[in-house]
């Protein structure tokens, strides 16, 4: 492995760790990456302060760092690859539970764009890893699955990357609102989800979210509708306030 290879990896750790931690917070220490990565404290600072000239976070001393946009696309497709390699190690390769990540760690790096889409389409679009945590989603200019599914004897250099940071719909707060820009599942779910009247570009206000989320209660086309969370969490939105890559 040569020297930009090394840094690479370095800096999706980084933003990888980030993503995470900033579930949590708005704006995370150096002292919580420090203590996640088991690095100290002045590395992590010469890290940031390189992150943050490459446009990828937020920086400042007393208040912490968080994810640009850039930074946050970039986080979560090393977050979704590493998902969906954890899903096929247990699923496919039928490794054990505490073996899995680690083996993920060191293939998610080498996982190319082709290859990612072909193990999300070989493991049929999951939703959530192993532990259960949700994968992001594709950032390819795909509005759903299916499409994807029609498309994949098509170049993705040709169909290219989507500009717009996506929620999926539960990390919505009460009273937000956007529109569909994704839907993920097969046929079945697809119908499923248009006979309730969402479709793509489908404007949605969150209205209501039970704690700990169950269930998510929202307007659509007039009309108040309360999903499930294995439903609402496969629905992507985009928001007036969730800017395009070409915004920090």
């Amino acid at each position: 492995m040569n020297l930009m290879e090394i840094l690479s990896e370095n800096i999706e750790e980084y933003l990888e760790t980030l993503y995470k931690l900033s579930q949590e917070q708005e704006f995370v220490s150096t002292s919580s990456i420090s203590r996640e990565l088991r690095i100290a404290p002045p590395s992590v600072t010469q890290m940031l302060q390189r992150l943050a000239k490459m446009g990828l976070v937020d920086y400042s001393p007393y208040r912490g760092v968080k994810l640009t946009t850039k930074g946050y696309r970039m986080a979560e497709k090393v977050i979704r690859k590493h998902r969906l390699l954890e899903r096929f190690l247990y699923d496919i390769l039928n490794l054990k539970r505490d073996k899995i990540h680690q083996q993920a760690c060191e293939m998610e790096h080498a996982l190319s764009d082709d290859a990612e889409r072909a193990l999300c389409q070989l493991l049929k679009q999951p939703s959530y890893c192993p532990d259960k945590n949700l994968i992001p989603p594709c950032d390819f200019k795909f509005k759903t699955c299916s499409e994807c599914v029609k498309r994949k004897d098509e170049d993705l250099k040709e169909i290219g990357s989507r500009d717009e940071k996506l929620l999926s719909l539960p990390q919505l707060e009460e009273m937000e609102e956007g529109r569909v820009s994704f839907i993920r599942g097969d046929y079945k779910f697809m119908e499923k989800i248009m006979n309730m009247g969402i479709t793509i570009g489908s404007f949605i206000r969150v209205l209501k979210k039970s704690p700990p989320i169950e269930s998510i209660e929202i307007e659509v086309k007039g009309s108040k509708i309360v999903l499930r969370k294995d439903i609402a969490d496969n629905i992507f939105i985009i928001t007036e306030e969730n800017p395009s890559l070409g915004s920090s």
